[in-house]
């Protein structure tokens, strides 16, 4: 073979060699170019996991607190208190929805020329439906406010609520002691007046929860002042003390102007204590207060805790009644008042009642103070 052909087959295969090394470096170069990609791909991805991880799911030393404030979180919006929601279904139902606000603001509205726009509180009890009953149907605005407690059978309060609804009065369920849903309710409306027949009432269940009468007769009283009085306009009201704070009095017949010093049971003194809370809101804050002191009240749709509700089944029966004397054996008599008779009592103290003085939480002059 020719020297000339031999060099030009060496020259080629140092060639091909020389290509080859050079792919083998190219791929090198590319493959560690992919793995440092690749690498820092990984580690971006597993910081976002562990910052999402550490967002999401707190220490286990915190995880009782950021559950519970978590379900805190979680319950507040579930109930759109006071708030719109972003769903017509749970606007329609929550308090403080654009529809919640429409039925408080319907049922408040009066029918009647000059008619009163009156805030009713036990609106679901006995006293309180037949009240609202007879505002409405004479064409007041009348919102009802019940906490629909146990202490008798709700279901009863059920069905006095439903009679109210066939006659457009809403009643609102929530608790005096619920500060914000009683400021929401002045700030729809501008109550004229409020009947306050909210109460614990009954002697004897005292004994059993006492706390009951303190958080409604006392607190529950308290914090519904402090919402009136800072209202603008405050509105002028009514509410039910009881005959029970004669106490241990003995002079007949009673007579407002006797001593109420002596009450006989914790119910008589919280209705007292009520008295006197009354004359301090009046005086500092010039709120229209009127205190009606009810003597046992009867009637259809009346509470099955009465005593003519035992006295009528004992009799059907066929059980004899007990009869009570005094300690030093006299015979007891009760007064009792028919419904009727209350609820023109009740709203006649409501058309005679004056103006509060008070605007925003402060006396302007000296504001009407009554008890009956």
């Amino acid at each position: 073979m020719p020297m000339s052909a031999t060099a030009d087959t060496s020259k080629t295969v140092k060639l091909e060699r020389y290509n080859s090394y050079l792919r083998k470096i190219h791929s090198t170069k590319v493959l560690n170019a992919s793995s440092k990609v690749l690498f820092r791909a990984t580690l971006l991805v597993a910081l976002v996991l562990v910052l999402l991880f550490a967002i999401n799911y707190p220490p286990l030393s915190d995880s009782r607190a950021a559950a519970a404030h978590h379900l805190h979180r979680r319950s507040f919006l579930s109930t759109g208190l006071f708030s719109s929601s972003s769903s017509s279904s749970s606007s329609s139902s929550s308090i403080g929805g654009a529809a919640w606000e429409k039925r408080v603001r319907q049922s408040s509205t009066a029918k009647r020329p000059r008619g009163l726009s009156v805030l009713v509180t036990g609106a679901a009890g006995f006293v309180g439906s037949h009240c609202s009953l007879y505002l409405r149907k004479r064409g007041d605005g009348v919102l009802g406010f019940d906490n629909f407690n146990d202490y008798y059978d709700p279901a009863l309060k059920r069905a006095r609520q439903a009679l109210l609804e066939k006659q457009q009065v809403f009643i609102v369920e929530g608790d005096l002691n619920d500060g914000p849903l009683l400021r929401k309710l002045f700030d729809v409306v501008p109550f004229t007046h409020v009947l306050h027949l909210a109460a614990q009432a009954g002697v004897r269940y005292a004994m059993k929860n006492p706390q009951s009468y303190i958080a409604s007769n006392i607190a529950g009283f308290v914090n519904l002042l402090e919402v009136a009085k800072a209202a603008n306009p405050q509105p002028a009201i009514v509410w039910a003390s009881s005959s029970s704070v004669y106490g241990l009095n003995t002079e007949n017949p009673f007579s407002e102007e006797h001593r109420t010093d002596q009450p006989a049971s914790l119910y008589a003194a919280t209705k007292k204590a009520g008295e006197e809370i009354a004359h301090t809101y009046n005086h500092i804050y010039g709120l229209s207060l009127t205190g009606l002191r009810f003597f046992t009240v009867y009637g259809p749709w009346g509470r099955p805790d009465m005593a003519y509700f035992f006295f009528t089944k004992d009799i059907l029966h066929g059980k004899s009644i007990d009869i009570y004397r005094t300690q030093d054996n006299q015979e007891v008599a009760r007064d009792f008042t028919y419904i009727d008779d209350i609820v023109k009592g009740c709203v006649g103290a409501l058309d005679t009642a004056e103006k509060s003085t008070g605007s925003g939480g402060k006396k302007r002059g000296q504001a009407q103070l009554r008890g009956f």
